[in-house]
């Protein structure tokens, strides 16, 4: 019987240690449960997550699950004290091991398992919750069988990660993925965000604070439970004597220093060109346009999407193309190198530019101008039933209230929450501001801060080297170059004039600068004009254009086809589909995008040529191959003689025009054209500048079209939006390492004179007499 028994107990440990051989072999194979390839172990970080580079090399961010930004850095830019710290108390014996430790892993179980001892320690290694933290939270396990085998393949990871790497690659590995809490992904992170430090700059006991942070970060979270942390600290500083790393003498010193933070919180909304980086990530993840998707009220965006995904090879690209496996490309988990157009430096500068103006400019003149309106930040020709109905519609637009809708809240409760005071952080200029305010007025409050977009493109290739959606993210999401449309104003005259030169005139033609009236499919339409200068007199088209002159460009359409203008619109890549043909139109009431606008008069930069933006150079895989190549996209506009006597045009509107102050107030010497713009009672202010080098463009104005400026001299777009271009093309020109020259020309055939014609067109177009 004895002999039976031991029999018995034989086979079974045979079959024990059979199953656990076989199991093993398994599951290192990836038979059973998931196995990361062997590109992912040697790649596990940045296999993930993608990232986004500038033209000039730099990372500008990247793109993963949890949307963090974290910045990888090798081993030997870390403080030793992390180095130590993190051993003795984590993994007192990880220079020994080969992934597991079997004698704290028995002791963990015994203790644990077995006496129920709450302090016996754990059995996981570093490199165990290395590969805990990388990839089995990356496929968490849904049933009882993956939760059985979870552990197993974590211990056969590590194993294979030790193979791969070397122990201080495994440290590098496991700091730089480490989530540290309030957005400070990796150590590097973490080191800014906590001590306004880099990673090799950290003391003993700023180490072995964030060593702390391993065990439980939300539990020993040091901004908000300091205390807590601080005897964490000093558990770490303790393991560090017990490996040997410090004296007791040394440890009763520094565990009796107190938490000192510099905390300063990161999030993944800083950093470069942060607008552009979630423009790019929606514009590549977009799927095919499907018109159930779009409500009835927003169905000219789903032409706007479907012409794009036709014509538009990275938009939907990572829905367009797929991997070897069959499945499209993700860039959250695809590791993708996105290599862009933007200049790091020009986007700085941009930025700058953007900040200068808007916040230490406008707003306060702003804020100045609404100080007595009852309205404000509204129009003061508003009255106050329609600022009601304003925030009214503002109220149901917003997060608070969609999610108490859906919650089940009834109106009464909606409308007593959004009037009761609460606790919040709010954007100002000097940073965020703790206050106590109602959800409503949360909403006027975020109204009164002016917006502004701001795009700057090479017009020879479309590269688009500066890309400012807004004043700040983190607080103001919408993007105002791509996203928000606004009615443009007088930038649209250039394309009228440009059409007006297609039909034989030439810029010296005289035009009646006057009043008149029009009829218009049986209706009356009589343009009004800012300025009685000349008033009676004939001008020439040239200095219409300069001066912007309504009543000119009114008489230009008047002898023009509308119908033919939209065209031509289109054609300039305003893909808006709600232009309509009318006389109006030629003052500008349509909605166009800023980057539409950039892109259409890099047709005057290149000799008719325009280009559309061109946002990325090429992608690259996780192993670096280029999977995707990205080339200018153009399509000829106007006539090469045409363009040229648009640019004698546009150049005059700078010599001698609504943007001569690019001469007296900026001393710009080289050659430039240009065109301002405003809407009526100035809601948007506008200014598209071009060089032969850049065209760029910005338009300033309200989230609504009722917040504006109340006078003219403030409002125009010479004042809101032309300082942008001109404080940025200053930083650009005074910047040697880029190729940009002021006295750069537009290549205008010597002696041009575009008024030469074998006809009178002033006798052509009939006009002989002068208004008085």
């Amino acid at each position: 019987m004895r002999r039976k028994f031991i029999h018995f107990l034989w086979a079974a440990m045979a079959t024990i240690f059979g199953v656990s051989v076989f199991a093993f072999v398994a599951i290192w194979f990836g038979w059973i449960g998931y196995m990361p390839d062997i590109e992912d172990l040697q790649n596990p970080i940045n296999r993930f997550a993608s990232q986004v580079y500038s033209s000039d090399g730099k990372v500008m961010g990247t793109w993963n699950m949890n949307k963090e930004n974290r910045i990888v850095i090798p081993y030997s830019k870390m403080s030793p004290y992390l180095v130590k710290a993190l051993v003795a108390t984590e993994d007192e014996r990880f220079y020994e091991h080969s992934g597991i430790d079997f004698k704290a892993l028995t002791r963990a179980v015994v203790k644990r398992g077995f006496l129920g001892q709450a302090n016996a320690g754990g059995g996981s290694t570093i490199t165990q919750q290395l590969a805990k933290q990388v990839w089995s939270n990356q496929h968490p396990a849904q049933t009882t069988m993956e939760r059985l085998l979870q552990k197993p393949i974590e211990w056969v990871i590590a194993i294979k990660l030790e193979r791969y790497y070397t122990k201080e690659e495994i440290i590098a590995l496991y700091l730089n993925y480490f989530d540290f809490l309030h957005n400070a992904v990796g150590i590097k992170r973490a080191a800014n965000t906590y001590f306004n430090k880099e990673p090799k700059d950290l003391n003993l006991v700023e180490s072995a604070t964030l060593i702390g942070l391993c065990k439980n970060p939300s539990y020993f979270n040091p901004v908000r439970y300091p205390e807590r942390s601080r005897q964490r600290r000093n558990v770490v500083l303790g393991q560090m004597v017990k490996a040997g790393y410090l004296s007791p003498a040394e440890y009763a010193e520094y565990s009796s220093e107190p938490l000192t933070l510099n905390f300063h919180r990161i999030d993944h909304k800083d950093g470069t060109a942060v607008y552009f980086r979630e423009f790019l990530r929606q514009y590549m993840m977009a799927k095919r346009p499907d018109r159930s998707d779009y409500p009835l009220w927003n169905q000219s965006q789903f032409v706007i999407d479907s012409i794009t995904w036709a014509s538009d090879p990275l938009y939907g690209w990572c829905n367009k193309n797929f991997k070897k496996d069959g499945t499209p490309y993700n860039v959250y988990t695809d590791g993708l190198k996105v290599f862009t157009t933007i200049d790091s430096r020009m986007q700085r500068y941009a930025e700058e530019a953007v900040f200068q103006q808007i916040a230490n400019f406008l707003q306060p003149a702003f804020d100045a101008e609404n100080r007595n309106k009852p309205n404000a930040p509204f129009s003061g020709k508003l009255t106050a039933t329609q600022v009601h109905q304003i925030l009214g519609r503002s109220v149901e637009q917003s997060e608070r209230w969609r999610n108490m809708r859906a919650a089940g809240f009834s109106y009464e409760e909606i409308h007593k929450a959004f009037h009761t005071p609460t606790d919040m952080t709010v954007f100002s200029y000097h940073g965020d501001l703790d206050t106590v305010m109602t959800p409503l007025d949360s909403i006027k409050y975020y109204k009164k801060f002016l917006r502004a977009g701001f795009m700057s493109m090479d017009p020879k290739t479309g590269a688009v080297k500066a890309y400012v959606g807004g004043i700040d993210y983190a607080h103001f999401m919408y993007d105002m170059v791509t996203a928000g449309r606004r009615q443009v104003g007088s930038t649209i005259k250039p394309f009228l004039y440009s059409l007006a030169m297609e039909n034989g005139f030439s810029p010296c033609d005289l035009a009646p600068n006057r009043q008149q009236t029009y009829i218009v499919a049986g209706e009356r339409w009589t343009p009004r004009n800012a300025s009685h200068a000349r008033y009676g007199q004939m001008v020439t088209l040239k200095w219409g254009l300069a001066q912007s002159n309504n009543w000119i460009s009114a008489y230009l359409m008047s002898k023009l086809n509308p119908q033919q203008f939209v065209q031509l619109l289109h054609d300039y890549g305003i893909n808006n589909p709600d232009i309509h043909a009318s006389m109006s139109l030629c003052l500008g009431p349509c909605e166009v995008s800023v980057a539409e606008m950039v892109s259409a008069y890099s047709t005057f930069a290149n000799h008719g040529i325009r280009c559309a933006p061109l946002f990325v150079t090429r992608i690259e895989d996780n192993e670096g191959n280029v999977i995707a190549r990205f080339q200018p996209r153009m399509n000829e506009v106007i006539s090469a003689d045409c363009a040229n006597k648009m640019l004698v045009l546009l150049q005059g509107v700078v010599d001698g025009g609504t943007a001569g102050r690019l001469r007296y107030n900026y001393h710009f010497t080289g050659q430039i054209g240009a065109k301002t713009g405003t809407t009526n009672n100035n809601s948007d202010g506008w200014f598209m500048g071009f060089t032969p080098q850049l065209v760029s463009g910005c338009w300033v104005g309200g989230e609504d079209r009722d917040i504006h400026f109340d006078s003219m001299k403030m409002g125009q777009g010479a004042t809101m939006a032309l300082p942008v271009w001109a404080i940025f093309m200053k930083k650009v020109y005074a910047d040697p390492s880029l190729p940009y020259n002021e006295k750069a020309t537009f290549g205008l055939p010597a002696e041009y004179n575009p008024c030469l014609k074998e006809d009178s067109q002033m006798d052509a177009n009939g006009i002989d007499e002068v208004f008085e």
